[in-house]
Parts: structure tokens; sequence; C-alpha cells
């Protein structure tokens, strides 16, 4: 079995769920259903940035070979108004040392919006770091060259039923549509060529 590493925050790590709720585990059923060889491994840690993310990844990297990687941080850098700049050095640091250390393992990028609520409404270029975030992913895929999922959340932000209490965090439904977003990008290039 192959590695399939999911690098994330909370919504890797499939927060207030039970860990086979998590899209990583959802994906080993359809891995398996598929007879692609991978052993899905969740490395989300929920509260995580981009910056904590580079700061743990030489461990992980470390523990197993990895034979494909889903990137999927950066949510909580939006909650927080970090940077761009910082998000996008940190995101494309962690995308080229995973190219570094295993050259043929497939890498895939998970776009966020900011779709959350920053508190109130009418901040100063709020507007404009909400643009200058959600451009920040399609960029940084397109420059590294890696497999891009356009929105980590799509069919699941702003709707209650597909979310807990907190609507941040995706519920087991949630979850599932976002292992259906996963598995568009992501099983293609898991399939053997020919």
């Amino acid at each position: 079995m192959s590695n399939l590493i999911f690098f994330g925050d909370s919504l890797t790590a499939g927060y207030g769920l039970p860990a086979a709720a998590s899209f990583p585990a959802l994906l080993q059923a359809r891995l398996d259903a598929a007879g692609l060889p991978y052993r899905a491994l969740n490395y989300g840690v929920s509260g995580d940035t981009s910056a904590g993310g580079r700061q743990r990844l030489a461990a992980v990297l470390a523990r197993q070979p990895v034979a494909a990687f889903v990137l999927a941080l950066g949510a909580n850098d939006g909650l927080r108004g970090i940077a761009v700049r910082e998000t996008t050095a940190n995101l494309r640091f962690m995308l080229q040392e995973v190219k570094r250390q295993f050259p043929a393992a497939p890498r895939v990028l998970a776009g966020l919006q900011v779709p959350f609520d920053l508190g109130p409404l009418g901040l100063p270029g709020l507007g404009r770091y909400a643009q200058e975030f959600g451009a920040l992913f399609a960029e940084l895929a397109h420059s590294e060259g890696v497999g891009f999922i356009p929105s980590l959340l799509a069919g699941v932000l702003g709707r209650p039923a597909l979310n807990l209490p907190d609507r941040v965090h995706p519920n087991a439904a949630g979850q599932q549509v976002l292992a259906t977003n996963v598995w568009a990008v992501l099983e293609p290039l898991l399939r053997p060529a020919g």
C-alpha cells in the first residue's frame, strides 16, 4: 500500500466528528472500491495555520514514504487575516518540499475562500483581502504545476444542513461532499497511466 497524505486543519481532521467521518477516511472507501492501492493518512490538526503546517511538515515526511500529497491549509490564515503573501510562501514551501523529497508523488492543493464570519462587516480592505486570499490558491497551483481543487467547501459553505452548529465546520453529510470535491481531482492523478 502506498501512503496518501492529507495535510490540513480542522476541515481535514473532521472537527467535532468521529475519525471515520472525516473526508480522508471516506476517501479510503473510494480508493478501495476503485482498486487503487493507497492508504489514506489524515494529518489534519484543528486550528493549524499554514505557518504551523510548515513547521510540522518535516516530521510527517520523515515518518513514511509519500506516494501522493493533498495540501488543505489556509482556512485559519484567512480567519485571522494573515497576509496573503505569507500564506502563499508557506504553502509554496510545503508543495516544493514534498516535490524535493518525493518527486514522483502527485501533489494537490485545495482552494478556499474567506467565507467565514470575520467579524463586523465593513472592515476597511476586507473585500480586497477576501479577493486576494481566494485567488492565491489557483495562482499557486498553476505556478507549482499541482492538481487543484477550486473550492474544498464547494456545496457545503453557507448550507446549515451540511455544517455543525458553529456554521464553519462540515458535519458528517458535509464531509461526504468534501470527499466528492477532493475525489474529482485526486482520482485521475492516482490512476496508472495508459
